[in-house]
């Protein structure tokens, strides 16, 4: 028995079957036929050619999500110095290390885990189906199924309905007004027509239906030819934006996997399934992405760090040779020293903010956070790349404007097209409205009326809805036209529209539309068209100048970003025969009908917040230009002259103008992103808001030039949009993306909407200020002890501070500092700084703080050096040990409060519940510790009663040191920062 050949070239890619071939060769080279194939067939070609399922990623293993975690750079110093105090027997640091790292990689893994969990728990939601025809046997009649897609196979015949899904790549046999959704592959807003190019357009009978192939067949349509998807019509025949470019996706007679059917019902033959459709064939080799912003800043950090460890024990040893005249013995010294300067708690902090805000989205707002750090990465993003449909707009069209061929508004035109709408819906043998209509509808209904109508809507239709419907011709892709036939509620004396005299000078009188009213005779229908511009004004009774200037306005309207019907209507007499597309010819013009994408309600809510946030939104569509600019003028992205509105964050506040030849202003076409190299990209795409009729790989160049100069996410959830995914640093996308869109992104919404976004976006910059809150406090105080540990162990016959004293305050230090995590950190009205850790300013904050932390140590010393002088039976040795015990701990309280993102008047919150706890048990334990038992076993002792009116002096000298050197920081950060997000900001960090 013979099979369908399985090489890529019977399927769409070579175009061979499914391009240039007919129907029928199609069907002879996949070795089927009309009437399906055998179940026999295709168990056979089920076993030759898989299951038709797109293969997705596997799950990754424990052990591999815990290598992962423990091989980040400072993850893996910490296993360093947790050797090298194993190795010098500083047994309790070592276990301390241990206990650190696992902690950390355990909630990382155990994070991501969970939420990929929940992202395939997603593909398995809706089980589908696809009608099939197949045969039990050969000879036997074929049967229509309802098969699993999964059971698909090259061959096998599927029909389609509104509503349905595409199940593979297939070639159309049939079709009757058949449009398509597949904004998914090429990101194309409106339903893209489609038909068998080999049966032409099927000719009506009886009422208008449609029945049967009526033309000869034909080779493949020349691009730009009337009926292709080259034209430019939307759905409904609607003139304007609504369609795209030529590409490969454009073939009016191939459907595609992942598509969906928007109106019309069709007939087709697989060609293609499982991983050889052209769905699948973009995840096929998904790019490696590049490591994010937060990964990078995280690791840059800890590389300072490295270095600073690094440098440390030689020039401890150094000091001690060169003061004291001891070597080698002062090594386990030099390491303690090191491992003091070291945040062991970064990791298990890093990973608990992270893990408790992307817990607490999932909660809240169904965000799903599949991989932790881009939520840092969200928190330190300054530009956020969206598509149009369904994130700024709803993904219907609403009316804008009804007018009358002069321009005018006139409610009535938008009347008119909407009774043939509903006659030609009721008259539909399968009635399936597409969106152009239910809006023509939805606004005839309203109190409001259509927008520009003047004269307060259209409720009330004068008595329309008393005509009845004869017949109807509906809407088809080659002719880009619907007709309904209305029957007057009298047959006699009743107004309706003029009628249209054979002479176009007479027409041009009537053009005024049903504004002038004239009575019917007996057995006098009219027949009202609507559809394309182009189609309908070819149709009129006009002469070709009045022609001509209404092709221009109708142009103008389009580029305003409308899409576009036109109406006109005739007087036939009744007949007992079918009305055919002949009776659409010497029309009088009524007026056009605009229609505009409905705004989605969140938008410019979302977008204000973003704004405030300092994030700059991008938006990047495979639209008409025309569309998307007049989607963002309505949501205040764009000025009426076409530059980024004034509040709008942008990346070069000084930048002004930008490259937009053949689209409005404002707007840069993908045909321009291809004139541009990367470093002129990258200037044009810092100030530009709209980039149209962008490719997947435009799409992704312009989201690479904007990651040269700030951490930028992509919204999408197609396959055209797998690309740019990648490119960006942060990928996003909603629930109901492809699936391939879903194991792209990084983070995954519970809606397509930006509201969610600008939540995720807050949520990362909470931990982007808890993280740097933890940075500056631990590693300021890790400073300052370092600091005056050097100079102790230099000048002191003894040791600073005994092994397991260290053991106890750093154990204090980090149960304290996992607090940290929990915390709120402040915010100001208007603050539009991304959360970067930056490593300059990081070391210049350290560095100052740290040396007022030294000072109040050294402070300290002479403090004690006085209580032990008056002190009475104190061992000297000890009472030091216990003073610079107590002090550490509550200078470390100190800053905990002082020095959080936040803890200054100008960010001024309360602390978290979790933090205020932490301190005060911190300032107890080192108040009380030495006074308990367990204190003398730590080597501690009680100090005198003179010690704490003098350490009390010196905490408050530090703690007002702190809060004017901060604030004058602040002041001179406040100073450098810009008006507007852009060159120059300065880091949270």
């Amino acid at each position: 028995m013979a099979s369908a050949p399985e090489s890529r070239g019977t399927a769409v890619r070579s175009g061979r079957p499914a391009g240039a071939a007919s129907s029928l060769q199609t069907l002879r080279l996949l070795e089927s036929g009309p009437r399906g194939l055998t179940e026999a067939q295709a168990e056979e070609r089920l076993v030759k050619h898989g299951e038709n399922t797109v293969p997705g990623s596997h799950p990754v293993p424990w052990g591999l999500r815990l290598a992962r975690a423990v091989g980040e750079p400072f993850t893996a110093v910490l296993l360093c110095l947790g050797l090298v105090s194993a190795v010098i027997a500083s047994w309790g640091t070592a276990c301390v290390i241990a206990v650190l790292v696992v902690v950390s990689a355990v909630l990382r893994a155990a994070g991501e885990r969970r939420a990929e969990r929940s992202v395939a728990a997603l593909c398995a939601v809706l089980p589908q189906t696809a009608t099939v025809r197949r045969r039990p046997a050969e000879g036997a009649a074929p049967v229509h199924r309802e098969l699993p897609v999964d059971q698909l196979v090259p061959g096998d015949v599927v029909r389609l309905g509104a509503g349905d899904l595409v199940p593979a790549d297939v070639r159309l046999l049939r079709a009757s007004g058949l449009t398509v959704h597949q904004a998914v592959l090429s990101g194309e807003s409106a339903p893209v027509p489609k038909h068998a190019v080999d049966t032409g357009c099927e000719r009506p009978v009886g009422n208008g239906e449609f029945t049967g192939p009526g033309a000869p067949d034909s080779a493949d349509p020349v691009p730009g030819a009337k009926g292709t998807a080259d034209t430019g019509p939307g759905i409904g025949g609607a003139t304007g934006p609504g369609a795209g470019d030529a590409t490969e996706f454009s073939a009016p007679h191939l459907c595609f996997q992942g598509s969906s059917v928007a109106s019309g019902s069709a007939t087709a033959v697989v060609v293609a399934t499982g991983a050889h459709t052209r769905f699948a064939d973009a995840w096929a080799t998904p790019p490696g992405r590049r490591r994010g912003t937060f990964d990078r800043s995280v690791r840059s950090v800890a590389w300072l760090l490295i270095r600073c460890m690094l440098l440390i024990p030689p020039v401890a040893l150094l000091a001690d040779a060169a003061v004291r005249g001891r070597g080698l013995e002062t090594l386990p010294f030099a390491v303690t020293v090191a491992v003091g300067l070291t945040p062991e708690m970064l990791p298990v902090v890093v990973t608990a903010a992270l893990a408790r805000a992307a817990g607490g989205l999932a909660r809240r707002r169904a965000v799903l956070v599949r991989r932790l750090h881009a939520l840092g990465d969200l928190g330190a993003a300054g530009v956020l790349c969206t598509d149009k449909t369904g994130t700024l707009t709803q993904d219907r069209p609403v009316l804008e404007c009804s007018l009358a061929p002069d321009g005018t508004p006139d409610a009535r035109v938008a009347q008119w097209a909407a009774l043939s709408a509903f006659w030609t819906l009721h008259l539909a043998e399968l009635p399936v409205p597409d969106p152009l209509d239910e809006a023509l509808l939805d606004a005839t209904v309203e109190p409001d009326g259509p927008a520009g109508s003047g004269d307060g809507g259209g409720a009330d239709l004068g008595g329309l809805w008393d005509w009845e419907g004869v017949a109807a011709l509906p809407f088809d892709p080659v002719r880009r036209l619907s007709c309904a036939v209305l029957r007057p509620p009298h047959a006699d004396g009743t107004p309706g529209p003029a009628a249209a005299p054979h002479a176009p000078e007479a027409a041009e009188a009537a053009a005024g539309g049903p504004g002038e009213y004239t009575a019917y005779g007996p057995g006098e229908y009219t027949v009202v068209v609507k559809g394309a511009a182009e189609e309908v004004l070819e149709r009129c009774a006009l002469d070709d100048e009045r022609r001509a200037e209404l092709h221009r306005r109708a142009a103008l309207l389009a580029e305003d970003g409308l899409r576009l019907l036109a109406v006109g209507c005739a007087r036939r007499r009744s007949r007992l025969g079918p009305y055919v597309p002949g009776d659409e010819r010497g029309l009088t013009f009524l007026g056009f009908v605009g229609l505009r994408d409905a705004l989605a309600p969140t938008a410019a809510r979302a977008l204000a917040g973003l704004a405030r946030q300092g994030v700059a939104v991008k938006v990047l569509t495979g639209d008409h230009p025309g569309t998307a600019a007049r989607v963002c003028r309505d949501l205040g992205l764009l000025d009426a002259d076409g530059t980024p509105a004034a509040d709008a964050p942008s990346q070069d506040a000084g930048a002004t103008g930008t490259v937009r030849p053949g689209a409005p202003p404002g707007v840069v076409t993908g045909a321009v992103v291809d004139t541009l190299d990367d470093d002129r990209l990258a200037e044009v795409a810092a100030r530009s808001t709209v980039f149209a009729r962008c490719t997947p790989a435009q799409k992704a160049r312009v989201v690479r030039a904007l990651r040269t100069r700030s951490t930028t996410g992509f919204l999408g959830d197609g396959v055209n949009d797998l690309a740019a995914l990648h490119a960006a640093d942060i990928g996003l996308c909603p629930r109901t993306a492809a699936p391939v869109a879903r194991e792209a992104a990084d983070v995954v919404l519970g809606a397509k909407e930006l509201t969610a976004i600008e939540d995720a976006v807050a949520a990362g910059r909470r931990c982007g200020g808890a993280i740097a809150s933890y940075l500056r406090i631990v590693l300021s105080s890790n400073l300052g002890n370092v600091l005056a540990m050097l100079v102790a162990g230099v000048l002191l016959p003894f040791l600073p501070m005994l092994p397991a004293q260290v053991l106890v305050q750093n154990l204090c230090f980090d149960a304290a500092q996992l607090a940290l995590a929990f915390d709120r950190p402040g915010t100001v009205e208007g603050r539009r700084r991304p959360a970067v850790l930056r490593p300059r300013a990081l070391l210049g904050f350290v560095t100052g703080f740290g040396l007022l932390n030294a000072a109040a140590d050294v402070a300290t010393f002479a403090v004690l050096a006085l209580a032990v002088r008056h002190g009475t039976g104190t061992d000297s040795a000890a009472a030091f040990h216990s003073g610079w015990f107590t002090e550490n701990l509550l200078t470390q309280a100190m800053v905990m409060l002082l020095l959080r993102t936040g803890g200054s008047a100008a960010y001024a919150r309360r602390p978290a519940r979790p933090l205020l706890l932490a301190v005060a048990g911190l300032a107890a334990v080192g108040l009380l510790l030495p006074l308990s038992p367990l204190g003398a076993p730590l080597g501690m002792t009680p100090l005198p009663w003179v010690y704490y009116p003098m350490l009390a002096l010196v905490l408050c000298v530090y703690g007002a040191a702190l809060a004017l050197a901060r604030a004058a920081g602040e002041r001179r950060a406040a100073g450098a920062r810009p008006g507007r997000y852009g060159k120059g900001r300065k880091s949270d960090g």
